[in-house]
């Protein structure tokens, strides 16, 4: 990784090649660090680049260093559906609440200036995944039900502390509103586990036998849910 001295600071940088802008920009953003990008350079002129950005790139790391991992702030990323998405912040005093809209690309917030909390971002981002989960998720199940033949009680969403999703004794299938941060390859899988627990109500050999019936790479989902982050 290239490097430059500035007094008796040293600033590390990465160099990203992007042929299609007219100029250079530097980022500061906390996990990927300083970045630069535009068109191919020499090293020193690279070098002269950051130098001459040096007093703001220090103040910006010094700030978002200072960001807690779980923060939500400009510049913040957010998983939903298996990516990470950047996330804006925009103050605007006329409104009451928060507003949380999903471009496809970046997650804009606007919101008052007294609602710029954390607690109060971090609830109104709960309630859009809800919101989200139920969206995106509900037909997912009646689609899966429908496909396996596992027929369920109730579909409920629920902010679960140490798993996915349950089934209850009288089939009402519950998922972890978190869920709808994962790709949609483990939403399935997380449907159908859910759905075969209709049918066995445990781990035995019989349930992965069924569960094996809809989805033949089981296991490597089973896996790949195993190491998700809750």
């Amino acid at each position: 990784m290239p490097k430059v001295q500035y007094g008796n600071k040293t600033i590390e940088y990465t160099f990203q090649t992007k042929e299609g802008l007219k100029s250079h920009y530097i980022s500061v953003e906390k996990g990927d660090g300083v970045i630069l990008k535009g068109k191919s350079i020499p090293e020193d002129l690279a070098h002269k680049l950051i130098l001459k950005k040096a007093t703001w790139i220090l103040d910006k790391l010094e700030l978002v260093s200072a960001i807690m991992d779980d923060d939500i702030v400009t510049g913040s990323r957010i998983q939903y559906l298996g990516r990470k998405y950047y996330v804006e912040l925009f103050i605007n005093n006329e409104l009451d609440n928060i507003e949380i809209d999903f471009t496809e690309s970046k997650f804009k917030v606007t919101l008052p200036k007294h609602l710029n909390e954390q607690p109060q971002l971090k609830q109104a981002f709960a309630k859009f995944f809800k919101t989200k989960a139920k969206e995106k998720i509900a037909p997912r199940v009646r689609k899966w039900s429908k496909t396996t033949g596992l027929t369920f009680n109730e579909l409920k969403f629920r902010q679960l502390e140490k798993r996915w999703g349950s089934c209850t004794s009288n089939n009402n299938i519950i998922i972890n509103i978190e869920a709808v941060k994962l790709p949609f390859s483990l939403i399935d899988y997380l449907i159908v586990h859910e759905l075969t627990h209709t049918k066995v109500k445990n781990h035995s050999k019989e349930f992965w036998a069924e569960l094996s019936k809809h989805i033949l790479n089981w296991k490597e989902l089973d896996s790949q849910m195993y190491g998700m982050k809750l």
